[in-house]
């Protein structure tokens, strides 16, 4: 069986997720667009201590891209939002293989404990008219019944989790957001009409869906390739393995700790990790929810870091800290760093440092680490960072 060192493993990753090459060079929406494509989607969050999650990745890769970029590419109709292990952002060509993932949606929503709050068919058909007549709307513009709160969780307005629901199941879409609050349009405002009319069987859809996961990540076994995009179900994705064995490769892993794992690739992955380059040899603040931080058990795997999110482990219980950004310096996970921008101030404040075990504070990684917090300040507005660590 073939066997790919845990050095080229993780040269293979980061070079299939844009984190090999410096990242540098004009970007337009051409060159956006092909940044998400490489990815599949980029992954959004409300969350901004220094900058959202997906402005945060997208500039990771390309540190001349811009807040607001994303947003255009929504409104121009060129990529759409939907669900993935969370609210994302896909190219718009993508749509007509994601179908699916719209029945899958309803499906977990009935299923749950959401289903219970659901309004009658009545309120939601009312509500769905009232976006096709007068769309696009927020949640805003509808009131909240007597006695419920926007914040209180399952206690959120009816009108609210009909929205999402239409949402989720594909009949409402994301027309733009505005201070990050999503406004709904009705599906066909917002697909463009040669787009809603491709049809693809499912099996096609799974078919591109694990064959997309894995070309993106190089090799995988079948819970990474069921994990990337979240729209198949691991039997499915063992039953696509088992029906394309014979255009694929079995092998053999070796992780940061000398164990191995068996998993899957294309068949030209030995071309692949001859093509794929050196990492370049800046160190980078990751966000929380890259994809190369997002699975953990494949980071954990391959470099040997064990990172978790700890923004909803009460304060006392934390490790660390409430958002704490991974540090990557060529193809190691050498640590982690708390720190948060103040805008209004200009200011980016470094609150805690950890390094990992056998790294040590250098001068020139400290010059490194000093260097991208410049860069990350000049990105959101702040010029002047300031260290408490």
């Amino acid at each position: 069986m073939f066997e790919i060192s845990n050095r080229d493993a993780r040269r293979l990753w980061l070079a299939h997720q844009g984190l090999a090459e410096q990242p540098t060079g004009a970007i337009d929406h051409a060159g956006l667009m092909a940044v998400i494509e490489r990815l599949g989607f980029v992954q959004l969050d409300t969350i901004r201590i220094i900058a959202r999650a997906h402005d945060h990745i997208l500039w990771s890769r390309n540190q001349n891209y811009r807040e607001g970029m994303l947003d255009d590419l929504v409104k121009e109709r060129l990529a759409f939002e939907h669900f993935t292990h969370d609210a994302s952002v896909l190219p718009m060509d993508y749509y007509p293989y994601w179908r699916r993932q719209y029945g899958r949606m309803i499906e977990k929503i009935t299923k749950s404990r959401w289903g219970a709050f659901m309004p009658a068919k009545k309120v939601r058909d009312k509500i769905y008219n009232r976006v096709a007549a007068e769309g696009p709307l927020c949640s805003g513009d509808f009131e909240a019944a007597p006695g419920t709160s926007r914040k209180e969780g399952w206690a959120r307005p009816p009108h609210k989790f009909v929205l999402d629901g239409l949402w989720y199941g594909g009949e409402l879409a994301t027309c733009h957001r505005r201070n990050f609050i999503k406004y709904y349009a009705v599906r066909e405002k917002v697909i463009p009409a040669k787009v809603l009319k491709k049809t693809v069987s499912d099996a096609r859809q799974v078919d591109w869906l694990c064959s997309g996961a894995l070309d993106r990540m190089g090799f995988a076994s079948a819970g990474d390739i069921q994990r990337y995009w979240d729209a198949a179900d691991l039997d499915e994705v063992k039953a696509w393995l088992k029906k394309g064995k014979k255009n694929l490769m079995e092998v053999k892993i070796t992780c940061a700790d000398g164990a191995h794992f068996h998993a899957f690739t294309p068949c030209d992955i030995e071309e692949r990790i001859e093509r794929a380059p050196k990492p370049t040899s800046r160190l980078r603040l990751l966000n929380p929810f890259d994809p190369v931080i997002r699975d953990r058990n494949r980071l954990q795997r391959l470099f040997g870091f064990d990172y978790r999110n700890e923004m909803f482990t009460p304060a006392a219980k934390r490790q660390y800290g409430y958002y704490v950004y991974p540090m990557l310096e060529v193809d190691r996970m050498v640590g982690r760093i708390e720190a948060k921008a103040d805008r209004k101030k200009g200011t980016l404040t470094v609150d805690n440092i950890w390094w990992e075990p056998k790294v040590k504070a250098t001068a020139a990684r400290m010059k490194k680490l000093d260097a991208e917090l410049q860069r990350m300040g000049r990105f959101v507005g702040c010029g002047d960072v300031v260290w408490r660590a």
